[in-house]
């Protein structure tokens, strides 16, 4: 089994994530924020920019050999063997329309694979984090997964519908769980905390979805691509409270179906 992770920097990656949730709330809500487009036509704002650049800054300061992957900027390739993976905005479209719901992401990993990942909300003051071996904690009180053992009891979260095959969404539809779109970042808080019993990204890329598979698993979860691997760059994510996750899958016509 590999090693629990050092707390102290388990400690320095909630204190960065925090501090670069902090930074985005420079802009929250403000009517003059500007708004870009990127080449792959995501929005960008100069929240995200600046949020991003806070966690590389803090990072070169503290861990100079470690690399950085993320949104903003390319990846710094380190020496160390350890990476931090940064989303400083996951949610921008609901943070350029004022709604608290989005987060700041910050994951990190080593020769062992993912040591620990947080996940803040900044305007809604909350933050949950793992270390592994450590557990899964939200705002200082342990974090678990639902019990919930029935699909039709269970809550089903996701960012949006617009990149959701057909078939998919109705076979979600026809199964019994309930639908929301408390998504992003915050739907995976939102499991790991016990509020929902799924969450799932059909599209994703990897720096949205780092924190992932360590959050829920020290929360007493599982998260998987769609093909059912526990990889955070699989291009698709779905995080359950375990006991719903191969039927949960087969029904999204993943592994198993």
């Amino acid at each position: 089994m590999p090693p629990p992770v050092d707390q102290s920097l388990l400690d320095d990656a909630v204190s960065i994530a925090r501090a670069a949730g902090r930074t985005t709330l420079r802009w929250f809500a403000d009517a003059d924020l500007q708004v870009e487009r990127k080449g792959d036509g995501t929005p960008v704002t100069a929240a995200d920019r600046a949020a991003e650049a806070d966690v590389r800054a803090a990072v070169a300061d503290a861990y100079p050999d470690d690399g950085v992957l993320g949104e903003e900027e390319a990846e710094h390739i380190g020496t160390s063997g350890q990476r931090w993976i940064v989303d400083p905005i996951d949610g921008t479209k609901a943070f350029t329309k004022g709604v608290p719901l989005y987060t700041t992401l910050l994951a990190v990993e080593d020769e062992h694979g993912l040591a620990a990942a947080v996940i803040v909300m900044p305007a809604l003051d909350e933050v949950v984090w793992a270390g592994r071996g450590r557990g899964c904690w939200h705002d200082g009180t342990p974090a678990e997964v639902s019990t919930t053992a029935s699909v039709a009891e269970g809550y089903l979260t996701t960012s949006g519908y617009s990149h959701w095959p057909e078939d998919m969404l109705l076979a979600v539809r026809r199964s019994g769980l309930q639908m929301r779109t408390w998504g992003d970042g915050y739907g995976y808080a939102l499991v790991a905390t016990g509020r929902m019993e799924a969450m799932v990204d059909p599209v994703a890329q990897p720096y949205d979805l780092a924190p992932m598979p360590l959050i829920i698993a020290e929360a007493g979860g599982r998260f998987t691509d769609l093909g059912g691997a526990v990889r955070y760059d699989g291009g698709s994510g779905l995080a359950t409270n375990g006991v719903l996750h191969d039927e949960v899958l087969a029904i999204l016509g993943g592994a198993g179906a």
